[in-house]
């Protein structure tokens, strides 16, 4: 049996992206979940956020990107470790608010159980501008600043506030769906992609028919019933 120790753990967690907790065990001698569970809280890690907490990876502030986020594949990690305190950063510090479809967006998840509870538990606040809700921060000054940011764009007609995000894997699936629809217009690759984990946004297709000058295909399949 090798020796247990958590710098078994963490040479596991430096020579792999990401692992399981079965990996955890083995590396233990195929120790049981809680004395596993007693040498990874000596080390420094962090659990996926979404496929219920499955995968595990090492601590580096150096592989999140701007918005605080790790991605391995379709396994997403954050600086703050549940989608929750993930959710409640990303909206304290977004200058205009941010509604779920932006959030979903970025965490590439569905969020709006998690909003829900976000308002219910007073942690964020939302309003309702343009006919959607936008959550904001629960100080009242900078909340009144997000939402008259908001209104501005608003009136301006200027694009969402924060970057939606396009992985190699969503490039790829929106290709293939005008593979197989070529005159699809962005609100039909959308739906064509449903079911699909983690779901592809309106945001995220059209950000692939620019990058790819698709616009011209998008225009062929006139307008989408949704």
């Amino acid at each position: 049996m090798p020796v247990r120790s958590c710098e078994a753990i963490t040479k596991l967690l430096r020579s792999k992206n990401v692992v399981e907790f079965k990996d955890l065990q083995a590396v233990l001698g195929n120790a049981s979940r809680a004395t596993t569970f007693r040498y990874l809280k000596q080390v420094s890690y962090q659990r996926s956020y979404n496929h219920n907490g499955r995968y595990y990876t090492r601590t580096d502030r150096r592989r999140y990107d701007r918005h605080g986020l790790f991605s391995h594949g379709d396994i997403h990690f954050s600086r703050d470790g549940t989608v929750s305190e993930t959710i409640k950063r990303l909206v304290y510090e977004s200058t205009a608010g941010l509604t779920s479809r932006e959030l979903q967006d970025v965490l590439h998840l569905r969020v709006q159980v998690f909003l829900l509870s976000a308002v219910h538990h007073a942690t964020v606040t939302r309003e309702k501008l343009g006919g959607l809700y936008v959550y904001a921060h629960t100080d009242s000054a900078v909340r009144e600043l997000q939402l008259q940011r908001r209104r501005e764009q608003l009136d301006g007609g200027k694009d969402a506030p924060i970057e939606v995000r396009v992985d190699d894997e969503v490039i790829i699936a929106v290709l293939l769906a005008l593979l197989r629809h070529p005159e699809a217009t962005a609100a039909e690759v959308v739906r064509y992609s449903r079911g699909r984990s983690p779901p592809i946004s309106m945001g995220q297709v059209a950000k692939v028919f620019t990058r790819f000058d698709l616009e011209s295909i998008g225009k062929k399949g006139g307008s989408s019933k949704s």
